[in-house]
């Protein structure tokens, strides 16, 4: 009976001594002494807490300046797989259309991509604008051609759009000998700038990223003032230009003297694979006088220690404990929604819970990146299935949406839309007389001299099914795209492919044309259903013509009404 009654009492002191309360208890033992040691401690923080800003901010500049690496990661990668198209794709034309149908639509820091030839002109790119555009005497251009490696530019303006860049240059050369053609890529700066705003709004605080010449490339917001600009001109940071860029150190601190008088610290860390350097400055006395005004709140607060000594205890046990199982909660059930840029952060955390933290960090970045993986080939996936193999032409789900693309484009400038249907001569008899062996050998030469013809006219070629194909040719009008047609069905003939069962011994092609200028009242498929029509009444004809929509032009000059 006295056991039970024990046990009994041992339970109701152990609700009694909860944490809350043993904290308030150890609290009232040892407040006596520690308001006399608080005294001193508190004279010794200010240095320790500026040197811990020091290194919270230096911690926050190299996970900065990895963001910016991850940046840099994925423009190579974009880069190294255009240049493997270009390689591996054959003739010019049929690179820029597997370039333009496999640039992803995912990396907003990429402007655009372009394939510049031996002789430094760009060949072809995915903003047509830049299509001629000489860049032969560029450094980045010379330094990818000499070393064969990956290059970044220095902060530069574009010819054509004047806007600040920065380039990406890589020589398809490093992937084949045969080919000195080079790939570039521009670099959005607006998106870096983006990539440093947990760096703005700090009083004292100034951050930058600069190149290897020692100009600024971007900076958070209410700092891109300093954008384009030397550091020699920028006030703060002149006094430390020459040091910070000199070193070749991948991170690193020093203090200085500002031009106003100010005692500054720096920390700075390179970005991997370039000159580039993210330079984050702060202002010591700034930071101590917002300490020193928390250790004169301290003091007064001493005087009313002994009062909310257990109302500190119990906030304590809320910090320390309660708190952490918390945070660490709420991460786990971020983690369940699917967001795994979420992360515990063990220097706020007791020791207690920093394996934990860790274990959770370590498992979101590893779930991170299996996803990343996952995004990645489903890309690869999606380019995969826009495009015929057969022919190496872009297949209907590709043409379909690059003619919604071009119709929406057309309709906003106003400007001009032609599309050509063509259609292979009596095919089912070719594929009967020698073999879809024969058939599929046909589709392929067929599908190279449309890349070929598209590639001339910045048309867009493709397989619609079959034996059955489409040139989209954006701002081009009516009698431009008659003789496009014309040029197709004079090109399938040169190939003089036999045809023993054709009227004309060799195969032949029917071309219908159809041209508009888009508008609300309109939809693409009423484009492809004229064109389809012309095609019709070319086959009607006898075949091997050529026929607009409306009004279209044989093979022998005569006009015919397409129907």
């Amino acid at each position: 009976m006295s056991r039970v009654s024990f046990n009994r009492n041992r339970v109701r002191l152990k609700q009694l001594l909860g944490i809350r309360a043993r904290l308030a208890l150890l609290a009232l033992i040892l407040v006596a002494p520690l308001m006399l040691e608080r005294v001193r401690s508190l004279e010794d923080a200010r240095s320790k807490q500026v040197a811990a800003a020091t290194a919270e901010f230096a911690s926050l500049a190299q996970h900065s300046a990895d963001a910016q690496q991850e940046v840099i990661s994925s423009v190579e990668t974009v880069l190294k797989s255009a240049a493997y198209i270009r390689a591996s794709a054959g003739g010019i034309g049929r690179s820029c259309e597997i370039l333009r149908a496999s640039l992803p639509t995912n990396l907003p820091w990429i402007r655009t991509l372009l394939i510049v030839g031996g002789d430094g002109r760009v060949q072809c790119s995915t903003n047509n604008v830049f299509v001629g555009l000489d860049v032969h005497d560029r450094p980045y251009f010379k330094k990818a051609r000499e070393t064969r490696e990956i290059v970044f530019s220095d902060y530069l303006f574009a010819r054509i759009t004047n806007k600040p860049v920065v380039m990406a240059a890589y020589p398809v050369s490093a992937i084949s000998d045969e080919s000195d053609s080079v790939i570039l890529a521009g670099v959005n700066l607006d998106w870096m700038s983006k990539i440093m705003s947990n760096l703005g709004g700090r009083p004292g605080i100034s951050a930058v990223l600069v190149d290897g010449s020692g100009t600024v490339l971007a900076a958070p917001a209410d700092e891109a003032s300093m954008i384009g600009h030397s550091l020699d001109t920028i006030p703060l940071l002149s006094a430390i230009a020459e040091e910070a860029m000199g070193s070749e150190a991948p991170q690193g601190t020093l203090s200085f003297v500002a031009a106003d008088g100010s005692r500054r610290a720096l920390s700075y860390a390179r970005i991997a694979g370039t000159e580039s350097r993210l330079i984050i400055s702060i202002d010591e006395a700034r930071v101590s006088a917002a300490i020193n005004r928390d250790i004169r709140t301290a003091y007064l607060q001493l005087g009313f220690v002994s009062l909310f000594v257990l109302l500190g205890a119990l906030i304590a046990a809320e910090k320390l404990i309660i708190g952490p199982i918390e945070m660490i909660t709420s991460v786990a059930k971020c983690f369940g929604q699917g967001d795994w840029s979420v992360r515990a952060a063990p220097k706020s955390l007791p020791a207690e819970f920093v394996p934990l933290a860790r274990a959770f960090n370590a498992m979101a970045a590893q779930l991170c990146e299996r996803e990343r993986e996952l995004v990645a080939t489903n890309d690869r996936l999606t380019v995969i299935a826009s495009i015929d193999m057969l022919s190496g032409l872009a297949n209907r789900r590709g043409f379909q949406s690059r003619l919604d693309f071009e119709w929406m484009k057309a309709q906003q400038y106003n400007s001009e839309l032609s599309l050509l249907m063509i259609d292979v001569d009596h095919f089912k008899l070719f594929n009967d007389t020698y073999g879809h062996p024969e058939g599929d050998a046909c589709l392929s030469r067929l599908g190279e001299a449309l890349a070929g013809i598209a590639a001339e006219t910045i048309g867009f070629a493709g397989r619609y099914g079959g034996e059955e194909f489409c040139l989209l040719l954006p701002n081009t009008e009516a009698k431009r795209a008659v003789e496009i047609g014309e040029t197709v069905r004079i090109s399938v003939e040169a190939l003089a492919m036999p045809h023993a069962t054709s009227s004309y011994q060799k195969v032949t092609v029917s071309v219908g044309v159809a041209c508009t200028r888009p508008n609300a009242e309109q939809q693409p498929g009423d484009l492809i259903e004229a064109a389809d029509a012309a095609l019709y009444a070319a086959k009607h004809r006898g075949r091997n013509a050529v026929v607009e929509h409306g009004f279209g032009r044989g093979t022998d000059g005569a006009v015919a009404m397409a129907s």
